[in-house]
This record gives C-alpha cells, structure tokens and sequence, in this order.
C-alpha cells in the first residue's frame, strides 16, 4: 500500500463498524457533529477523515447534526404537520423571534471564531458560548423549519430556514477558518467581510489543478525540512515542520498579489521557517544553502551572520508580471525587522510615486509569542495610518505553533485571548486558520490580500499549527511540553493528510508519493524549487549601489555653495504666501535669518541647518527628516513647518519653505513622528536602506531617548554591513549637552556609540557651529560614501552667539574634522593643549579669557570616530613644547569619548607629554538632578583643565 493511501481506506476495515454497534457509532457521531471536542481523540480523527469524502450529491458540503431534525419533525408532527410558517411582526412572539435570530447572526459574527475547528492537534475542547446556541434565544427544535427573513446576511437567500440558518453560520464562522473583523468602525470594511465570507461559507471551492499544486508546495516545505535534518544533522535551522501550510500561503500570496499589479514584494521574518522561504518561496539554489551548512560559502564580510538571518532577493514570474522578491536581513531580536521592512516598502512606493501602494507590498511574517509579546509590534503598528508611514496596508502572517519558546503553560504566555488581539488597536481583521487545512489556509491568504488591495490596510492571518521538533534541532520539547509533544508525535504530517484527501478525491492514489520523489530529486542535484525565478530580469526601479561602495570616509567633499546660490536660497526659505499670518515670533526668526542671508549678521545654527536641506534639495537631492516634533524642533529653532495664525480648519494652513526652494527641487519630507523611538528609527534606517540618494535624518526629542532604540541602533546601523554587507546612509541628531536639566535630558549616551565604533562602521560628530553642521550634512549626500552619521547636537548652543558663523565659512571651506584654536597664540609658549568636543569648548575659552592664560591651547575634536589622526596630528605639532595635553569633557569619566579617545590622542602624542583628564568623576547615573550641584561640577572641571594633572596621567 502507497504513503499516501487513505487514511478512511483504513479505517472503513475496522471492527468496530460492526453492524451491532450501529447504535453506538451513530450517537457518537451526533456527539462530534455537535462538538467536535466532545468525543474521543481517536473517534474525532475518524471522524474528521469522513470530511473529506464527498457527499451524495458529489459536493464538499460537511455533513451536519441529523438528531435535531429527527426531533424537529417529530416536535411538528405532535403539533398536527409540518406547516411553514413565515415570521412576521404580527406575531409578538414570532417577532421576538425574529429579533433573537439577528442576534443569533450577529453572535456568530462576533464570535463564532470560538468554536472553528482551528487546532491541528485538537488539544483542547470547544469552549461554552452560550450566545451561540440557539436554546439561548428560546428556540427549540420546533422551530428549526420556521422560516425568517436572512436579507441582511449574504448567504444567496432572502429567507432561510432556522435549521439552514444555523448551518450556514456555523460553516462559514466555525469551520477551519475563524474571522474576527466586526470591531472594525469602518461599516464599508465590515460588510466587505459578511459578503466574502457568507457568500462562499468561507469554503475554498480550487480546481484539482490548483489542489495539485497546494500539495507540490506542502511537499516541497516538508522535503527540505526532511533533507536538512538528514544530511546536517543537529545544525540549527529552525524548521517549519508543523507549518508547512505556511509556504503554501506564501505562494498564493505572491501569484495573487503579482495578478493584482504589486511589482515588489518586501518580507520580514523571524528565523522560524526562514531557510524554507529563502529555498521554496525566493528561490534561492539548494547548493547555495548546503554549502553554508558545509562551512564552503564564500566568506568576504569582516564579520558575517549565521544562516537563518540572511536576506535574499530574487525576480519571480507571477500571472501579472515579473514581481521582485526582497526578504530583509535580521537579528535574532524578534519582531525588529518590522519597521524596517516597512521604511524599506515607503522608500520604493516614494521611487515609483506610488502613494497608495498599490505596486509595493509589505508582508510580515511573525511568531505567536513574539508577535503577543514584543513592544516594537505595537509601535509598527501605529505606525500604519499615519501620512509620513504609510505603506498602503501590510499583510502579516503568523506562524502560530501554539508554543511560542519553551512556555510550558499556555496561562503563562500572554494575557489575551488570541496572540493576535494586538491588531486591534487598528482594527485590522484576522483570519485564524487550521494549518491542516492547506486549501482553507490559501482562502484565507486570497481573502487578506484582496482586502489589503481594495482598502489599503493591514491585514492577519494566523496560521495555527504546531512546531515538530524544539526551538532549534537541539532541543527536547517534551522536557517542558509532554503532552503536547504526544500529540505531535502521533501526527502525520499535514503533506501526508492533505495527500491522502485528494486520493479520496480521485486525483491519484500515488500522487504524494510521486512528489516526494521528484523534490528528493530536485534536493539531491541542489537546483531550483521555485519555477520560474527569473535570471535576467532587471526593474527600471532597482537601485544601484555601486557608486558608494569602496569609497573612503576621508574622500574630498565639495560642500560649500556659491555665494549667488546661498543668497537665493535663504530669499526663498524666508519668505512665505501673501495673506498667510505667522505667529509673530516665527516672524522674527524669518526676518532675522533674512539678515543672515544678505550676510548682515552671522549665520546661526537653525539657518546652518536649513541652507544644508535647501541646497541639498535644489541640487537633485530628497531630504527626510522625521522625529518627534521636528517640524518646529523640541528647542524652537527649526521651524521647518510654518502655521498660519488665521487659519479655520485643522488640516489646512501649514507651509513648508523647503519645498519651494526651486521648481524642479527634490521633495522635502518633515514628519513629526508618533511618540515613538525604536519603530520609527527602525522605519528610517529600512527607508535609508533602500534609497542612497536621499537624506534620510531622525531626530530624537532628546537624545537621552535614543535608547529606547537602541537595539536598532546595535542590530542594523552599527554592524548592518559588517553582518550583512549592507551600506546604509542614515543620519541620527542626537540633542546632547550638560545644562542643568537632569539625568534624562543630558546625555545622548556619546560612550555607547563610541563603544560601537569599529571596522570604519559610521561616523560619530559632535559639531560646535553652524557652518560645520551645514558642511556635515551636506558632506553626507555630496561625498559618494553611504554610512550611518550620528550628530551630537547642541541644545544651548542653538541660540549661543558665539556658536554663529560668518557667511565666508558657507560659501568656502568645509567641515572640519578638527578646529584650530582660534586664539593669537604663539605656539611655541604653548606648555598645554586642552583638547574637547561639543559645548565645553565655550566654556574654556571663556575660562582661558578669565586666567588670560597664553600657554594654553584648546583643540576642539569635531569627528570623534573615525579619528581624524592626520588632522588632529597636524593640530598638535605646532605645540612642540607642551608638555600636558589633557582631555576635558563634560560628562561623567565613565561615560563620554575619554575612554575611546585617550588611545587615539596617545598615538598622536610627542615622547614625554603627559595626558590626563578634566570632567566629572565616574556615575551611574549620565547627570545630577540638582541645579547647584551641576554648576559646582561644571565649574570643578573647567578649573581642573586648566590646574596640575591629577588622577590617572597616561606618559608617552
């Protein structure tokens, strides 16, 4: 007998249908017909293989409880026939019926999920809704052939029986698909749902063709899994056995998003499944991944990543075109890479003007737990409706194992219903499907992405399944789960159960068996799975990255403007629409930075900053700046969006100078973010990521809040292109100064990126004036080289005037790495060099005025990383006869550059000289909350530059 016989073949010889027990078998069979959960495991499972036989009249219709019309008939007899009676609000007690059969229909929406036979292992019993049960409502079997009026359903009938009515809700709202979507406010959205899923009982109806090919991608999910696990044994790969429905859904999602007009396709995933997809959905060559696993791949990254983390991207013909596949590379920090695919996706819809996005589609693929469990979903999510992230609705599908880790109680692994409840809070609909199911788990895949295309939101399905093996190949689930492992155990496998209904079905007793071997075939010769991957296709979108790679941080730059240029620029940003009202403050800063334009007065740091974006911009360069409230600054100094003061509606009156710098400009985006740090960073560095042509800038409110991104921060802009070759250009402004204002509003924690800095990976600035911010940010698009910039940026020194630059230092020069002293010093009476960054520079040259100390220079260090070691070196030597060279910093001796720096300033050292360190003394905390205790610190190390050395003195 083949693999792929029938499971009902085997059944139908037992002895236990003996005709004696007739009786016996019938009761039990009403008992499943009722509930399912109610009978036996092994009664169930024969049970659940009748399904799938066809009924009399050759169609899938599920059989239903025959008791109820037995005792109906009965009930009627007793009452003197069988005569139909049509409900009507003549009757006060047939209109109480017919209002308890809307909500008998209403119930079944709102929760018939509860009862849909969703769990493959069919552990747990149907709960008691009692909503659900036609007793609720006072009906009796009785009434089961009463006719009602059904119009406001979409079942094809204007009036059904109670009996029919009832079958049709439990068929479409507790099969194996079980919907949630009547919290949705939208009556539009809502209705979109009645009518696809009672119009069909949220039934699949597929050809045999397409049931062929459902069990070619089940097949080839389970063969992969089973060939790893063969020939690599005990390597980690975190197998989708248990899911494989899963690639099933993945490939409906594809075809039908490719018919529909989407060109890309951006993924994010967990490790879960991973090596699948990248094999049985992208297409990428078995013998590429088997020589990962032999250790043979080729190995050119200074640091590389494991396996399930890597991304791919490949061209696969869909029925509506060539459609371009990206799976996004990500750590091992789950749900992450959520904002980043979606930054990735608005990037390509803003390439292609696709503001709806209907050619680019975001698809994120989660965990049960992860996807309950981590914060970033919540923020991501947020994240969809707003105008500055929006990506034309994402679908989401979950890989549900019902396990999560290694939680060993279900009651311990969230508080809410179903793993997916988050969605809510944006009323997104889920589909919760029985991953045994293929052809239910494909309905569902076309249903979510037909309402993500018509309504432009997101969208769940959620695949509940089960995990075969542990977390990875080396773990022992029945340790903590040996029940559930049991029941897995004895399961054959959704691929053997789903072969063995279309034996039933006639197409083919050895079908699966034929499958199995052709993909062994495929494995064994190492070629492709997915047919067919397109080799030389190339989209006019496709960006190209070349022109940035190789290059040196220390390549020239040609950052200044002309003075003719700068002039018109700084007319176009001052001015604004004839009868818009500015607040008369904002009207002061406009006439002052007009001022500054005709080079009246020096240049301040808000000008700087504008004239950077505005030349960037009229020079064929986007610019993206987001962050919470950027567009007026948390210090005031920005006003990058005007408002008008005589405005009468909320949604109109704003006016961005930026984008009416020139006719043929490049857009200008200012985006106040949502109060969110790690999702909307994550969404810059994926927007970033895609697009090296713009300047993609995040500004935290503080820069002491940048940690509440700090994983996007260490996973992908620190090490992306050490992992995974990945050149990505974003540029983080970081508030940053010692002023009083306490430890959370101090320190953008400068030490922890100086920590990160290594193998040439970004630049760390901490700029002083205007015309260095201005030369900084134009320096980052103008110079062909994409790392990640992180600017310390001031907070008093915004409005400091000695922190202002002359129009000369716009129109010539550029940023430097280092900045001379700017005393008449005579170099060789020199005996010490202070050497700083950031604000504290004001400080001790205000304190050298005071001492009238002309033995003193003060060197200001402008890029912290990579060290400037030619510029700063060249700085140093004209002091031949210091003697000290002490670092001073404002911050804590533990934290700041000081222990990052001392070695690069050591290096560049003359033999004798002695270095040593001004600043505070080494906190736990970044800075004190006491006002005076600040100012008695801040003075102490200012006069402690200037005094004998003391503490830790480092000689050459």
């Amino acid at each position: 007998m083949s693999e792929t016989s029938s499971v009902y073949k085997a059944y139908r010889g037992n002895s236990h249908l003996f005709g004696g027990n007739a009786p016996y078998v019938e009761e039990m069979y009403e008992n499943y017909l009722a509930n399912p959960g109610s009978v036996p495991d092994n009664w169930r499972e024969y049970f659940d293989a009748l399904q799938n036989v066809p009924a009399g009249d050759g169609s899938n219709t599920r059989d239903v409880p025959h008791l109820p019309v037995i005792n109906a008939f009965a009930q009627r007899a007793k009452q003197g026939g069988t005569q139909v009676v049509v409900a009507s609000g003549a009757n006060s007690e047939l209109g109480r019926k017919r209002t308890a059969v809307q909500q008998l229909i209403a119930a079944y929406r709102n929760v018939g999920q509860r009862w849909a036979d969703l769990d493959p292992l069919k552990r747990t019993e149907r709960p008691n809704i009692p909503e659900l049960e036609p007793s609720f409502y006072g009906f009796t079997d009785a009434d089961q052939e009463t006719v009602f009026n059904t119009s406001n359903t979409f079942f094809g009938r204007e009036t059904m029986t109670l009996r029919e009515l009832i079958n049709a809700l439990r068929e479409t709202y507790c099969g194996t698909i079980g919907a949630e979507y009547m919290y949705m406010t939208d009556q539009g959205c809502k209705r979109w749902w009645q009518q696809k899923l009672e119009s069909s009982r949220t039934k699949p109806n597929f050809s045999a063709d397409k049931k062929k090919h459902i069990l070619d991608r089940l097949t080839a999910a389970e063969g992969l899994e089973r060939f790893l696990h063969t020939k690599y044994v005990g390597q980690k790969r975190f197998s989708l056995e248990g899911g494989e429905s899963f690639i099933a859904s993945m490939d409906e999602l594809i075809q039908q998003a490719g018919s529909k007009g989407v060109q890309e396709i951006v993924i994010g995933m967990a490790h879960r499944g991973r090596l699948n997809v990248l094999v049985n959905t992208l297409g990428k060559m078995p013998r590429d991944l088997f020589a990962e696993f032999e250790h043979t791949a080729k190995e050119d990254l200074p640091a590389g990543d494991v396996k399930y983390h890597q991304g791919f991207s490949s061209d696969v013909s869909t029925p509506g075109g060539p459609v371009h596949l990206s799976l996004a590379f990500n750590p091992s920090h789950l749900e992450i890479v959520n904002p980043v695919v979606e930054g990735s996706v608005r990037a390509r819809m803003d390439r292609r003007a696709d503001a709806q996005g209907k050619q680019v589609l975001p698809v994120l693929v989660h965990g049960d737990a992860a996807f309950a469990g981590q914060g970033v979903v919540m923020e991501t999510l947020a994240l969809a409706e707003t105008r500055g992230y929006f990506t034309g609705g994402t679908v989401h599908i979950v890989i549900n194992n019902q396990i999560g880790f290694t939680t060993s109680d279900p009651r311990d692994s969230r508080s809410t219903l179903y793993c997916t409840d988050v969605v809510k809070m944006i009323e997104a609909p889920v589909l919760h499907v029985n991953g045994d199911d293929p052809e239910a788990v494909v309905l569902a895949t076309q249903l979510a992405l037909e309402y993500r295309m018509e309504f432009a939101k997101d969208v769940v399905v959620d695949i509940v399944c089960f995990r075969k093996l542990g977390h990875n190949e080396q773990d022992t689930p029945s340790l903590t789960q040996p029940l559930m492992y049991k029941k897995i155990a004895a399961h054959p496998g959704t691929r053997r159960l789903y072969a063995d209904k279309l034996a039933t079905q006639g197409l083919g007793d050895t079908l699966g068996d034929d499958m199995v071997k052709a993909y062994r075939a495929a494995m064994d010769a190492g070629t492709h799975t997915v047919d067919p991957v397109l080799t030389n296709f190339k989209s006019k979108y496709a960006v190209d990255w070349s022109p940035f790679l190789g290059k040196k941080w220390s390549d020239a730059a040609d950052t200044a403007i002309p003075l003719t240029e700068w002039k018109r620029l700084a007319e176009r940003i001052t001015s604004v629409p004839e009868n818009f009202t500015v607040h008369p403050l904002v009207r002061k800063v406009l006439e002052d930075r007009a001022a500054m334009g005709r080079g009246e007065v020096n240049v301040d740091w808000g000008m700087g900053e504008h004239m950077a974006y505005a030349s960037l911009v009229a020079s064929g360069y986007p610019v993206r700046l987001s962050g919470e409230d950027v567009g007026r600054g948390t210090f005031v100094h920005r006003h990058a969006v005007l408002h008008d003061q005589n405005r009468e509606r909320w949604d109109v009156g704003t006016y961005v100078p930026l984008q009416n710098v020139a006719e043929n400009q490049a857009p200008f985006a200012v985006i106040d973010s949502i109060l969110s740090e790690e999702a909307v960073l994550g969404f810059e560095y994926g927007y970033s990521s895609n697009d090296p042509n713009t300047l993609v800038v995040w500004e935290a409110q503080f820069g002491d809040f940048a940690n509440g991104a700090q994983v996007v921060i260490d996973q992908f802009i620190a090490s992306g292109e050490v992992k995974w070759g990945r050149v990505n250009g974003i540029t983080l402004l970081l508030p940053h100064g010692y002023e009083g204002q306490g430890p959370e509003h101090s320190s953008a924690r400068l030490e922890r990126f100086m920590q990160l800095s290594a193998d040439l990976n970004m630049q760390v600035c901490q700029p002083t004036t205007a015309s260095q911010i201005f030369h900084l940010l134009r320096r980052q698009m103008v110079r062909p080289v994409r790392k990640p910039l992180v600017i310390m940026t001031p907070k008093s020194l915004l409005r400091n005037k000695d922190a202002t630059s002359p129009l000369s230092e716009f129109t010539k020069g550029g940023f430097q790495t280092v900045i001379p002293d700017a005393a008449d010093l005579r170099g060789d009476k020199v005996k010490r060099v202070i050497v700083c960054s950031g604000k504290v520079y004001y400080d001790l040259a205000k304190k050298r005025a005071e001492r009238e100390s002309e033995d003193v220079a003060i060197l200001r260090v402008e890029q912290l990383y990579p060290f400037p070691h030619k510029a700063f070196a060249a700085e140093l030597k004209k002091y031949p006869n210091a003697t000290d060279i002490v670092w001073c910093q404002d911050e804590p001796q533990n934290q700041g550059a000081w222990f990052f720096i001392q070695h690069n300033i050591h290096e560049n050292m003359m033999d004798g000289q002695k270095l040593g360190y001004a600043g505070r003394a080494a906190s736990a905390s970044p800075a004190v909350g006491y006002s005076h205790l600040h100012q008695e610190q801040q003075k102490a190390l200012v006069d402690a530059a200037f005094t004998k050395l003391k503490g830790f003195v480092l000689t050459k």
